[in-house]
């Protein structure tokens, strides 16, 4: 039986609407994760156009339920970060393989999209790691640099906002460059990634 994609992502795009976090865009104001789905959706269609069906559904539920887990529930520390990032993608990846098991997908295929979603097969660097866990991570770097840059750079010096951009650009393929090379940016944006790139 082929797995039902269409009804997988409906389940998904229900837990985004629970977020109690809101944004406002163009006017309508919808959950924060939805909003997110939405963008990682469209830089995949951008990145990867008729992507697998298994790039799909992982991509939609990149941060699923993320909110029910704060960050301040971990130390303020670079160790408590990294073990809430790291339980995060755990815990998300679970949830989303049962909505996969549910919506006939077979146990490769779900456990694919938990891999997808835990970043399992991902290398440092292009050609060393699965090539779909490449996909996902171009189009969740590509969603940074479009939707949460901005914001984020607000709060940090410019020597760190430099060091992360440089570890982003390490993290993304050739064709995800490619299109972050080519994205309309802010002009401050633009500012620190050439900053970035010249080293």
């Amino acid at each position: 039986m082929a797995p039902d994609v269409t009804r997988a992502l409906e389940l998904i795009d229900a837990a985004h609407r629970e977020d109690p976090n809101v944004v406002t865009i163009d006017g309508e104001t919808i959950p924060y994760e939805l909003h997110y789905a939405q963008k990682m959706t469209k830089f995949l269609d951008l990145h990867t156009p008729g992507a697998d069906p298994l790039v799909v559904t992982a991509a939609r539920a990149q941060h699923f339920r993320r909110w029910e887990i704060s960050r301040d529930t971990y130390p303020r520390t670079k160790a408590g970060y990294f073990a809430w990032r790291t339980f995060l993608k755990k815990r998300q990846a679970e949830q989303v393989k049962k909505i996969c098991l549910d919506c006939s997908y077979s146990e490769e295929e779900a456990g694919k999209v938990a891999a997808l979603i835990a970043k399992e097969d991902l290398k440092k660097g292009e050609g060393k790691g699965d090539a779909d866990a490449q996909v996902v991570e171009d189009v969740a770097c590509l969603v940074f640099l479009d939707d949460q840059f901005d914001e984020f750079e607000k709060g940090h010096d410019e020597e760190k906002i430099i060091a992360i951009l440089q570890k982003t650009w390490v993290k993304m393929g050739a064709r995800g460059q490619e299109l972050a090379l080519n994205m309309d940016l802010s002009g401050r944006a633009k500012e620190l990634v050439g900053k970035a790139l010249a080293g």
